[in-house]
């Protein structure tokens, strides 16, 4: 990295971060960085053609109102307004609740900045150099706020995927449209005042969840929108008296809040799920599986102790031990993947298929889940877990996990290669895998949304010649 710092200090912490952002060249990144954000991509776009017929993802379709120049939904014929086929692609890159996971930030950026970059791709001329580069910047934004912003208490009451990642995904479309200083400043601005989501769903079951990204993602094109339109937005939203950090932290912002610092990317921090659960059940889901290659038969299983970090086990919904009501709620929970995960083998979307499976539930009733100070210092850093295993026979199966494991590029590729094909065909959707892979090429990165359409193959041919 090349980048320097952010600013002297006097400039508000938005207009730092708009300045250190717009001097950002895609030849600044080391080629794992940019690798990265391919993988990312190719994950969202997996987890949006896999999620695409789930109801929550039909339901933000039906109220995408369409527009013959308007932009890509994934999966669909459809042409929408770009604020709303944004807000549908990320209710769908959420549906699976398999998107990439930033833990510092306990945020999800990429279904956030994903689609808004997608859909500006489709309004304005846009390299695909500049789309790689502007991604990486929206997650360093988001990602960098939210590591200053958030807490374990303040995230039992608030989403912080959609306090943090609207604005990561505003600075990152200001950078992709060339916006001036002043008017990216603006634009994070703007987006903050849409910062919102409560977690109260997974105290119901509701499915308020899928819906967060999808507001913060239209959200964010419309604050780039107004800001390109000559809108100003408020310069000391972070650090004001009635900014960000002292309407949701209570506490004075940070006196700077730096931009690949040390030279440091924060995507590299991102790692993509193995499981399509929630972040903090992956590493306990994890040895649970590793536990599961040593036991006979569940029959056997007297008791689970489940060990992770306090920030895990305070997490909303995460302790939850039924009823299930639905599998959002036992994607979130802990006792539930890993009870699951020791009654079938394996980890994938099945496990949450039957929610009144009575083994999984005998076995989720057997499970107490603590805070371990040990994965509790180590948390963000590293996300550790422990699970073990009391048999009747007085014999103990223990599998300790420092940090998870993340789904691997052949993983993603694999996935992301099943789920497009079903949808999009399987020529298609190598085409789309070698966009992507060759996005540093292309001239005009709206081939990568067009190839994601259902659509006559002429008409795909040409949108990509």
């Amino acid at each position: 990295m090349t980048i320097g710092p952010t600013g002297s200090g006097k400039a508000s912490l938005a207009r730092q971060m708009a300045r250190s952002a717009l001097a950002v060249d895609l030849a600044d990144f080391e080629p794992d960085v940019i690798a990265k954000a391919k993988a990312c991509l190719l994950d969202f776009l997996s987890c949006a053609f896999e999620a695409g017929t789930h109801p929550w993802s039909r339901q933000a379709v039906t109220i995408a109102h369409a527009a013959s120049d308007g932009a890509t939904i994934i999966g669909s014929s459809r042409l929408a307004s770009p604020a709303d086929a944004a807000f549908a692609n990320a209710v769908m890159g959420h549906g699976l609740v398999r998107e990439d996971m930033h833990a510092a930030s306990i945020s999800h950026h990429g279904v956030v900045i994903w689609p808004t970059l997608l859909a500006l791709s489709e309004q304005a001329p846009l390299r695909g150099t500049t789309l790689l580069a502007a991604a990486i910047i929206g997650y360093e934004t988001g990602a960098r706020i939210g590591r200053a912003l958030f807490t374990s208490e303040l995230a039992r009451l608030y989403r912080p995927t959609g306090l943090v990642a609207p604005l990561g995904a505003a600075l990152a479309g200001s950078f992709a449209l060339g916006l001036s200083e002043d008017a990216a400043t603006s634009a994070m601005a703007i987006a903050a005042n849409t910062s919102s989501g409560l977690n109260q769903w997974p105290h119901t079951g509701a499915s308020d969840m899928y819906f967060h990204p999808g507001f913060a993602t239209s959200n964010a094109v419309k604050a780039i929108g107004l800001a390109a339109a000559g809108a100003f937005g408020s310069e000391m939203i972070l650090e004001g008296e009635a900014g960000l950090f002292a309407a949701y932290r209570r506490e004075t912002a940070p006196i700077s809040i730096e931009l690949f610092g040390g030279g440091e990317c924060e995507i590299m921090a991102v790692y993509n799920k193995p499981a399509p659960a929630c972040n903090f059940a992956q590493t306990a889901a994890q040895a649970a599986l590793r536990a599961s290659h040593e036991l006979a038969n569940t029959d056997d299983v007297d008791r689970i102790i489940i060990r992770a970090p306090d920030a895990a086990v305070r997490y909303p919904g995460c302790d939850s031990k039924g009823p299930y009501r639905n599998a959002l709620q036992a994607k979130m929970s802990i006792p539930f993947s890993v009870a699951a995960t020791l009654a079938r083998g394996e980890i994938e979307e099945d496990n949450y298929a039957e929610l009144d499976d009575p083994e999984i539930l005998r076995l989720v009733a057997a499970t107490i889940l603590q805070s371990d100070p040990g994965f509790t210092a180590s948390f963000p850093g590293k996300q550790g877990a422990e699970v073990t295993v009391f048999l009747r026979d007085g014999r103990t199966i223990r599998h300790a996990l420092a940090d998870v494991v993340p789904a691997t590029p052949t993983d993603i590729r694999a996935r992301f290669r099943t789920a497009a094909t079903r949808v999009i065909g399987e020529d298609r959707a190598q085409r789309l895998e070698q966009l992507v892979d060759g996005c540093e090429q292309l001239g005009d990165a709206s081939v990568i949304a067009a190839q994601c359409r259902l659509d006559s193959p002429e008409r795909i041919l040409r949108s990509a010649s």
